[in-house]
């Protein structure tokens, strides 16, 4: 067989296998979610996605492993939807714009009731598997504060906000926003944010932060 047969194979069986990983972490994600950590087996896992116990674990090697990446996956995809590039603002009312749309975007992702499941499993196992944590306070709040940071300091660097330490501020915003909706949806599983509510909510986080850093 020649070099360029061989790297076809090995392409195909690394798509396959890539395939199979993707399936095993939905199917995984379904199950964690309905069923919680101990309540969820490897086994079926396996049955769900449709693959052997043995292509499960070739994957992964344990069951935390499994759960992990699931956090991991859940977090990134739904800190790819938050981190959308904002504009550039000219003046103060344009960065109040830009600051509500994040808040806007924080509030609808965040809230979903599949993401607050997840919250409260990864709180629930967060003293047996610490890494559960990291992974979706890294992956989450932790990613969408970076990026907000990243953007603060540029609008601080054109003397549109007057900010010492960007991180910081950000950290600031994000709970702003987050602060009592997280509290109330966490604790209260029929709680429901009403679009007048929210939109409330977000013009008095984004006044208050703007009072605070404004030149």
């Amino acid at each position: 067989m020649s070099d360029m047969q061989n790297d076809g194979t090995e392409q195909t069986n690394f798509g396959r296998s890539e395939q199979k990983r993707h399936t095993v972490l939905q199917s995984a994600e379904e199950l964690f979610l309905a069923h919680g950590f101990n309540g969820t087996s490897m086994d079926e896992v396996a049955v769900q996605a449709g693959v052997s116990k043995q292509t499960v674990y070739n994957q992964f090697a344990n069951k935390a492993s499994l759960f992990v990446e699931v956090v991991q996956s859940m977090t990134a995809q739904a800190a790819k939807r938050v981190q959308t590039e904002m504009r550039e603002p000219k003046n103060l009312a344009q960065v109040a714009t830009e600051l509500s749309g994040h808040a806007e975007r924080l509030l609808t992702i965040v809230m979903t009731p599949k993401l607050l499941r997840l919250r409260r499993l990864v709180i629930a196992e967060a003293d047996r598997f610490p890494e559960l944590g990291r992974a979706l306070y890294d992956g989450g709040p932790g990613r969408a504060i970076a990026g907000l940071a990243v953007s603060l300091q540029r609008w601080a660097d054109r003397d549109l906000l007057s900010i010492g330490d960007a991180k910081v501020a950000a950290t600031q915003f994000n709970w702003l926003v987050m602060g009592e909706p997280i509290n109330q949806a966490m604790f209260r599983a029929d709680y429901v944010m009403s679009k007048t509510e929210r939109v409330r909510h977000i013009e008095h986080a984004v006044r208050v932060f703007i009072a605070a850093y404004r030149i």
